[in-house]
């Protein structure tokens, strides 16, 4: 019963920059870790960027000094600041994140949010 909400999707020229939401919502005591992937059509889903609840981070080499993962425990919100963004960056966006029930744990993706970058 939890619900992953994404936004801030869209089409940007080379060098400019966006910043995706993703907001849970529904039976949650706690979110332990939020992830970002991405997929392009013919690649395997990657791992962009990941936080921890106590807020340690990971980064994909290729987006290392642009994007900025971060998140709100209180909110159950991870964002993700895209910096710089290249063509390469095009791709489909998907939060997810492992959360902690009441009893037990899952993992839950949000819907994907197309980010497109090109001239």
């Amino acid at each position: 019963q939890v619900r992953l909400v994404e936004s801030g999707g869209g089409s940007v020229q080379p060098g400019g920059s966006l910043r995706l939401s993703c907001a849970a919502s529904g039976n949650i005591f706690s979110i332990n870790q939020w992830d970002w992937f991405r997929q392009t059509p013919g690649k395997e889903r990657e791992l962009v960027a990941g936080i921890s609840r106590g807020g340690t981070t990971n980064y994909a080499d290729s987006v290392k000094g642009r994007f900025t993962i971060s998140r709100d425990n209180a909110k159950n919100t991870v964002y993700l600041q895209m910096n710089s963004l290249k063509p390469e960056d095009t791709a489909v966006y998907y939060c997810n994140c492992d959360v902690q029930h009441a009893v037990g744990y899952n993992k839950y993706w949000g819907q994907g949010t197309q980010v497109t970058v090109s001239s």
